[in-house]
């Protein structure tokens, strides 16, 4: 029986982006447009907000550019609101071919925000997506709260459907705005509008406030639905939206009646690449990105696993493009090292593996990482005893910290091409660093913004000599923003994330 085809697109760009914190550049738009299309396969992207800024505007612009030498422009998407035409005018001007137009799909929304009845929004509706038309744009349309209003207000979906399907759109996208269903309604719900509508091409885009977005994910699968919204890493304002990543292994394994283009080995290193350019971690534990998730931690499972593989699953890492991992610590057993020591080439006799063995143990037991970095010095120890267009530049820099004197720094700052220097004490050598910055640019009576949050981190199994990375979180303009610094030292990592945030109010 040939397979039902369901379409993934993906709203990373739009919805992810308003992950709190979160912003991408116009390069870093481009470069995960790219990836989503031609590396992970999606259908269809959603990329921005029309009428949001210039840099909205910019980044939108330079996708559709690409996308023309390409042939995806009605792959690329753009959410646009009713509003007399501005946001057509827009997207005319940044080349963007398919709107997604938001309307209102609960009749609270539409009497308590637009307070206009249904006769009056249908009409503007019918306005906006005739202007579009006539401008050869293609049109989806959103109808917000439309959870809601199927759960309160059915008669007033209905209508509002039965009006929709006499207008030249594409697409209709029934999103769960705030994320309330359950799995339950969601298939009830999708199934009497699949039963009305059975020749009208349905989205569903699920948030994951009750961590029940993939569940419904299913149920809508099940129902009859032809599209499903996803982003990377299930970004999304508040909780989130329905993962990329769980949604593809879900469908894959558990529903057999459909196909997806997704290519899975692609997952991680996309999931890996947003996360970059975020600075929004992917927690250790989530499932198919997370760094723990193909990792065995007790001797028992790794001792299973070399006898036919007892403790694998169908969520096989390698599908993903990903290894499994044995971690080391006071659960380990002889097992778990053996396979570490497999991948370092390395094999030690029955006795000297007992000794290692009980020195990782003992180990684990004070609470230290062991990785399999570590194995050859533990090895060692235990035969023994019997490794953006820059505008703003920050020239150079003293970094002073002295016993008994508080920290210094004398900086050089070029500002388009034109060197300032100035000089500060701090509580510590960042915040004379950022002493020196706030006198430089006083003087040239140009403000900074607020840091809010300072995280530093090395990568997992690291030791105190790794490359250091800095997560600096600014508020400016009410606005939250984040930018990151790598280097062998903390707070020269600080200073670059610093340079960097000086470039992105430039």
């Amino acid at each position: 029986m040939e397979k039902r085809k369901i379409e993934i697109m993906d709203t990373t760009l739009r919805d992810g982006e308003q992950t709190s914190g979160v912003s991408f550049s116009a390069a870093e738009k481009l470069t995960i447009a790219q990836l989503l299309l031609e590396e992970l396969h999606v259908d269809r992207i959603e990329i921005a907000s029309a009428r949001v800024s210039e840099g909205e505007f910019q980044g939108v612009k330079g996708i559709m550019s690409w996308a023309e030498e390409k042939g995806y422009t009605d792959r690329i998407e753009v959410l646009s609101f009713v509003d007399g035409g501005i946001s057509i005018e827009w997207m005319k001007k940044a080349g963007a071919k398919v709107q997604n137009l938001l309307t209102k799909g609960s009749l609270n929304h539409l009497t308590h925000q637009l307070k206009k009845t249904p006769e009056q929004h249908f009409a503007e509706i019918a306005e906006s997506v005739a202007l579009a038309n006539k401008n050869e744009i293609v049109t989806n349309v959103y109808l917000e709260d439309w959870s809601n209003g199927m759960r309160n207000s059915p008669e007033y979906v209905f209508q509002y459907l039965d009006f929709l399907v006499t207008l030249p759109i594409k697409r209709i996208l029934l999103p769960d705005t705030l994320g309330v269903l359950i799995p339950s309604e969601t298939f009830e719900f999708i199934s009497k509008i699949k039963t009305k509508y059975p020749n009208i091409h349905f989205d569903f885009h699920a948030h994951n406030d009750y961590d029940l977005s993939v569940a419904n994910v299913m149920e809508a699968v099940k129902a009859g639905i032809n599209g499903l919204h996803v982003t990377v890493n299930g970004m999304g304002e508040r909780t989130g939206n329905a993962p990329l990543e769980s949604t593809t292994a879900v469908i894959n394994d558990f529903m057999p009646e459909v196909q997806i283009n997704i290519k899975e080995s692609s997952l991680y290193s996309v999931s890996k690449l947003v996360e970059t350019f975020t600075g929004y971690r992917i927690p250790a534990n989530k499932p198919i990105v997370g760094d723990n998730v193909f990792t065995q931690t007790a001797g028992i499972h790794a001792d299973g696993d070399n006898k036919n593989n007892l403790y694998f699953n169908d969520l096989l890492p390698e599908r993903f493009g990903r290894k499994r991992k044995y971690a080391l610590g006071k659960t380990s057993g002889k097992a778990n090292i053996e396979k570490n020591l497999q991948e370092l080439g390395l094999k030690l006799n029955p006795e000297d593996l007992k000794l290692v063995t009980q020195k990782i143990i003992e180990l684990g037991d004070k609470k230290q990482t062991v990785t399999k970095e570590d194995l050859p010095y533990i090895i060692s120890d235990v035969l023994d005893s019997q490794t953006y267009e820059e505008k703003i530049v920050v020239e150079s820099y003293v970094l002073v910290h002295a016993k008994g004197l508080n920290p210094s720094t004398t900086l050089s700052l070029k500002i388009d091409g034109e060197i300032f220097e100035e000089s500060a004490q701090g509580d510590g050598q960042f915040d004379a660093f950022m002493n020196a910055l706030s006198k430089i640019y006083k003087a040239r009576k140009m403000a900074l913004p607020k840091l809010v949050d300072y995280a530093v981190r090395i990568p997992p199994g690291s030791s105190s000599d790794a490359l250091c990375e800095t997560v600096i979180t600014w508020t400016n303009n009410g606005k939250e923003f984040k930018t990151r610094g790598l280097d062998s030292d903390q707070t020269v990592a600080a200073i670059v994330a610093t340079q960097k945030m000086l470039n992105v109010i430039a």
